[in-house]
């Protein structure tokens, strides 16, 4: 508490030392405005689904030459005073051509594309705000992937969202040119066969 009463807000510099305190070694935090929230940690389908798209988008950016990706909710500063730190599941950055350019704590570049996998625990109010602060704070495309109905929606600045189904192709758009996804392959396991398309509807 600040001598007025009022709450006290983190900056970035005090979270991350907040964070690396020895007993939130096994806790997930996120920095709203200030504000520390502490997260559920992920189950097993969330991993799943995280470590699909992180591979296809890793394979993405080698095969372009540029770009690179982060998971496990890696922090990115989305905004200062209040301070904002976000950690987008899955997420394509271009701030950096070589490991050792890396910010080593939180980078301060927001995302190309962030991808958010929902949990069965995620309350729609909190995961809108989030997406807001993405579109809000210059990420291009963000990706909300749905594990229960296997649809992703994509969100864009501006735009309205519209959704992709799981028997059809999640693209880049003009943000990462020429990545192609089904949205299926995001759900299966390597020894699962690919589901046939659905026939289109008379």
């Amino acid at each position: 508490m600040r001598p007025d009463g009022t709450e006290a807000l983190l900056t970035v510099e005090e979270f991350f030392d907040f964070v690396n305190r020895p007993e939130n070694e096994e806790k997930w935090f996120e920095l709203v405005r200030g504000q520390v929230i502490e997260l559920t940690p992920p189950m097993r389908r969330h991993g799943v689904v995280c470590a699909r798209v992180g591979s296809v988008l890793a394979n993405y950016t080698f095969e372009r030459g540029s770009g690179h990706v982060t998971s496990n909710n890696s922090g990115v500063v989305l905004e200062r005073a209040p301070d904002t730190v976000r950690g987008p599941d899955v997420a394509v950055y271009d701030d950096a051509s070589t490991f050792a350019e890396l910010h080593p704590k939180y980078g301060e570049v927001p995302p190309l594309l962030a991808v958010e996998v929902l949990s069965p625990n995620d309350r729609p109010g909190k995961v809108l705000d989030k997406f807001a602060d993405y579109l809000r704070t210059g990420v291009r495309l963000v990706w909300v992937i749905d594990p229960e109905t296997r649809k992703v929606s994509v969100h864009r600045p501006n735009k309205s969202p519209h959704t992709v189904g799981e028997h059809e192709e999640l693209t880049g758009e003009d943000v990462l040119p020429d990545l192609r996804c089904r949205v299926a392959d995001i759900f299966r396991l390597a020894g699962e066969k690919p589901k046939p398309p659905e026939p289109p509807s008379a």
